[in-house]
């Protein structure tokens, strides 16, 4: 895999993936994990951003389903969440080289993330940045999503997706169904918090209309490794392209900080 555009083959699927910055092994990388309808090309510039701004490398990918990367099977499995971060997410740094890494993910991303972190021995993974993440549904969220149905169905949402997915029904069934299925209301994954021990930065917008503060609230009364939160009043589902300023500086921060731990690491050993 080189560090620059491509495809790779993980688990039966190809994978479009995209590169920023400094390689593996001469800067740590930053990880970028896409919500529940993104993809490479929806993250725009902040990755490039990113990179210039902490001095990591970054890797982004679309999963599958999403961006130009393979079509999922559907329905999707009710724990696709975790799926792709016990056999997808592994696999990934591995063919990319990662040495040692931050995994930053939105939404869906955030929580595959999450996931990782606490259910996967990766001495790479050294913290997280977990912007708007779900640990367990929440009734405003399952009808917000429930509401978008609409849109795509007799709106413009399909045709706004598709500047984006070369599959756009696997990308948005593949959410939207899984999300709304009865059996998904009772869907948690809180207790991968109790398993983490690097520190994490959590952003949450407080107009959020798939998550409230109770996400960042789970996170606060389960961990055991340090905690930064970035609350954002009258931001929505997407800090980073709603308060682009203040989310890339409180990444960035958090980024120099844990190089500043490592290094002292280093220095004391």
């Amino acid at each position: 895999m080189d560090w620059t555009n491509g495809f790779i083959d993980i688990d039966g699927a190809s994978l479009e993936y995209a590169c920023f910055g400094a390689a593996p092994g001469d800067a740590p990388t930053l990880v970028m994990l896409h919500e529940g309808l993104g993809s490479v090309a929806q993250w725009h510039d902040l990755p490039q951003q990113l990179a210039d701004q902490t001095g990591f490398g970054v890797l982004a990918y679309s999963r599958a389903g999403y961006g130009q990367s393979s079509a999922a099977s559907l329905p999707r499995p009710l724990d696709y969440q975790t799926r792709e971060a016990v056999d997808v997410l592994g696999p990934l740094l591995d063919a990319a080289g990662v040495q040692d890494c931050v995994l930053l993910g939105h939404s869906d991303g955030a929580t595959i993330a999450a996931i990782y972190a606490g259910s996967v021995s990766d001495m790479r993974v050294r913290g997280l940045v977990l912007i708007a993440p779900h640990f367990f549904t929440e009734p405003g969220g399952l009808a917000s999503i429930a509401a978008t149905k609409d849109a795509y169905e007799n709106g413009d949402l399909k045709q706004k997706l598709a500047k984006y997915h070369a599959h756009p029904d696997s990308a948005y069934y593949g959410w939207h169904d899984t999300w709304t299925h009865p059996d998904y209301a009772a869907w948690n994954v809180a207790d991968s918090i109790d398993h983490w021990r690097i520190p994490v930065l959590a952003v949450q917008g407080t107009d959020d209309p798939y998550g409230t503060m109770a996400q960042i609230d789970e996170i606060d009364s389960r961990i055991y490794s340090p905690l930064e939160t970035l609350v954002l009043e009258g931001v929505g589902h997407a800090p980073h392209r709603e308060a682009t300023d203040r989310t890339i500086a409180a990444i960035t921060e958090f980024c120099a900080r844990l190089k500043r731990m490592e290094d002292a690491e280093v220095e004391l050993a």
